[in-house]
Order: C-alpha cells, then sequence, then structure tokens
C-alpha cells in the first residue's frame, strides 16, 4: 500500500494507463516536473504535489495496465495498490481525473473487450462512479486526432454514456497537456469542486 500520502483533507487524483501523458498533465497543473523515469511502469509510489499553506493535495497515481518489459504480477500489484488507495481516500478524493489517450483509447478499449474481460479504462472510470467519486476522463493527446467528434462520442459510447459527447462536458474533457491545452478539464474539475462548495480551490484549476 502506498505510504507517502501528505497529511492533506481534499484531494484530486490522476489516474490511468502508463503513458497516456499523466505525469505531463500533473507539471501543467501544478508547474513543477516530477522524475518519471524514462521508460513506463517506472513510477512505483504516487506523485504527490501539495501547497503549505493550502488543505489539499494533487496526486498522480502510478500507471496501470501493460507495460512493456514490467512482470505481469508486478502490474497486478500497482493496480491493487491503486485500487486500495481510491477506496481508502475515496472520502477525501473531490475529483478523480481518468486520463486516456485520444488517438489509442478506443482501439485499446476494443482488443480487451469480451465475454470475460473489461477493459481497464472502462473498468476504472466505473469502479470510481461506485464509489461516488465524481470523475473526469481527460482525453488527451487530441492534436493528433483528426475526427475529434466521432472518437469523443465512441469514448462515450464505450464507458456506457449516451453519445453526443457535447452533453458530457463534466464528463469528458478533451486536452493536449504537452500545448498546454487544458481548459476543457479545468472547467469540469471546477463544476464538481463548485458542487461540493470547494471554489477556494478553483486557484488550482
Amino acid at each position: 500500500m502506498f505510504e507517502t500520502r501528505p497529511d492533506r483533507e481534499a484531494e484530486v487524483a490522476l489516474v490511468g494507463r502508463s503513458n497516456v501523458g499523466k505525469s505531463t498533465l500533473m507539471r501543467e497543473l501544478t508547474g513543477h516536473s516530477f522524475d518519471t523515469g524514462g521508460k513506463p511502469g517506472v513510477t512505483r509510489e504516487p506523485n504527490h504535489y501539495d501547497w503549505n499553506a493550502e488543505d489539499f493535495v494533487i496526486t498522480d497515481l502510478p500507471g496501470f495496465g501493460f507495460m512493456s518489459g514490467v512482470h505481469e504480477d508486478h502490474r497486478e500489484q500497482i493496480k491493487t495498490d491503486i485500487v486500495h488507495y481510491l477506496e481508502e481516500y475515496a472520502d477525501n478524493i473531490l475529483v478523480a481525473v481518468l486520463v486516456v489517450d485520444g488517438k489509442s483509447v478506443i482501439d485499446i478499449i476494443d482488443r480487451h473487450s469480451g465475454p470475460d474481460e473489461i477493459p481497464y479504462d472502462v473498468e476504472m472510470f466505473h469502479f470510481l462512479r461506485e464509489l461516488d467519486v465524481p470523475t473526469v476522463v481527460a482525453v488527451n493527446k487530441m492534436d493528433k486526432v483528426d475526427d475529434r467528434d466521432e472518437r469523443l462520442n465512441d469514448l462515450c459510447d464505450r464507458l456506457g454514456l449516451l453519445p453526443p459527447w457535447k452533453q458530457w462536458q463534466e464528463t469528458i474533457a478533451p486536452i493536449t497537456a504537452k500545448r498546454g491545452q487544458i481548459d476543457p478539464l479545468n472547467e469540469a474539475v471546477r463544476g464538481h469542486l463548485h458542487e461540493q462548495q470547494r471554489d477556494d480551490l478553483f486557484k488550482f484549476f
């Protein structure tokens, strides 16, 4: 179990597969770089960023799912740790941000959909909702996507949300983190913070 969490009441947590750009997004949100290692699966522990004066932390959880060169037992352990972390701190997490790669997410979901297999991204989305954690899906790397609306509608469909995606702007946020284009995410997060009477945290988003 991850033991590194600072003693902060309120939290926004980033979750997602390896290599979807969580660390880039974390850097964009906090203005600070984190040591991510050169290859996927290197981040074993969460990266936490907190502000001294604020009872608030942003957490970038390790990537889950397939990682080349990482043993399956290790992958499963990371996933188990992430699940336990989210369960333990569900009451503290004001918003979870599930980061996906806009270019590849549909292919990955479809490749792992079957009678006895639920794709990680879909499973995580529904798990967070079962925990009653407001969840925003940050669809990253949208600069590489040509058929934007079609792709986002397909993603809604896979997540069990009725397309068109534009009616889900508090849930689906198309972004390009490495270009600093994260306004849709900030707006979605602010919507959820406002519902929980935490407008004081708007300055971080």
